[in-house]
């Protein structure tokens, strides 16, 4: 593993290979990210019985993430929660004053961009460009708050001269789905990845043979298992902003730097269409 990879604590190095364990390696991921105390106070025996794996099984994980042995990564864990107890004391509490809280929303916001980048599978953004690049029509869904964000998409990519659309309604987004056809895409965003609407629109557009990709906050979520490209947010809830609302951030995020590659791709013929928008935009300032 390069240095980079060492350099992470040991949820986000679990994260960035995900995508590419067995089924009994992510049983043991899985139970890391859901159990750290139990690995912290718990024997390499103790926990392969309890997970019904062999101990060389769990050994070859820990080695796989980096670390020297299970010890080594017992020693992690119990750091990484001394410091995640540091953190709490930077959580907006009601003493705050209104100074503080800005400054404390701004550096969780900091700290969901850094995390989520550490997280981003470089090949499935890359195969998510490349899929827009060469898509018919690109058509992006969200439902609740993450339409706020597939709008903002359709905002941003309308500008490259590619053929993109974005509904509000419910049922005009199932009704414009259902006329997707193979060579397009639909972009799905979806915090849980378990929303009844937008696996709808999942189960619509693969029928038909349509590309997809999601950006989610969840590896073993529906939407997550389900699209051909997944492109995974990491956010903290707080006592005053859920999970789902912090992460809205890195989903725009996502968004902004799909947009950027789509554009340098362009080139030229990117950079003509901007100015066609900026031309009739111009028209309504005074």
């Amino acid at each position: 593993m390069n240095q980079s990879f060492q350099n992470k604590n040991t949820q986000m190095r679990i994260r960035s290979i995900y995508s590419t364990l067995s089924d009994k390696e992510r049983l043991m991921a899985d139970f890391i990210l859901e159990h750290p105390e139990k690995i912290i106070h718990g024997t390499i025996n103790e926990i392969a019985e309890e997970l019904n794996l062999a101990d060389s099984t769990v050994f070859r994980f820990t080695k796989k993430l980096s670390y020297k042995g299970f010890q080594d990564l017992k020693i992690s864990l119990a750091t990484e929660s001394v410091n995640a107890m540091k953190d709490v004391h930077e959580k907006v509490s009601k003493s705050d004053d209104e100074k503080t809280i800005l400054e404390k929303v701004f550096c969780s916001n900091i700290k969901t961009l850094q995390d989520t980048l550490e997280v981003i599978d470089d090949i499935a953004f890359a195969r998510a460009v490349d899929t827009i690049l060469h898509a018919n029509k690109i058509e992006l869904f969200g439902f609740g708050g993450s339409n706020v964000i597939a709008m903002d998409g359709y905002h941003k990519f309308i500008r490259t001269g590619l053929t993109v659309s974005a509904q509000t309604d419910s049922h005009m987004q199932l009704i414009s789905a259902s006329q997707l056809t193979e060579g397009d895409v639909a972009v799905l965003i979806s915090h849980t990845g378990h929303s009844k609407d937008i696996l709808e629109i999942l189960e619509t557009v693969k029928e038909q043979q349509v590309a997809t990709i999601c950006i989610t906050g969840f590896t073993q979520s529906p939407l997550s298992q389900g699209s051909d490209i997944s492109l995974y947010t990491l956010s903290e809830e707080t006592d005053f902003r859920s999970e789902a609302l912090a992460s809205r951030i890195a989903q725009l995020s996502i968004l902004d730097a799909l947009y950027v590659n789509v554009m340098a791709s362009l080139d030229d013929k990117g950079q003509a269409s901007l100015q066609h928008v900026r031309k009739a935009i111009q028209k309504k300032r005074l």
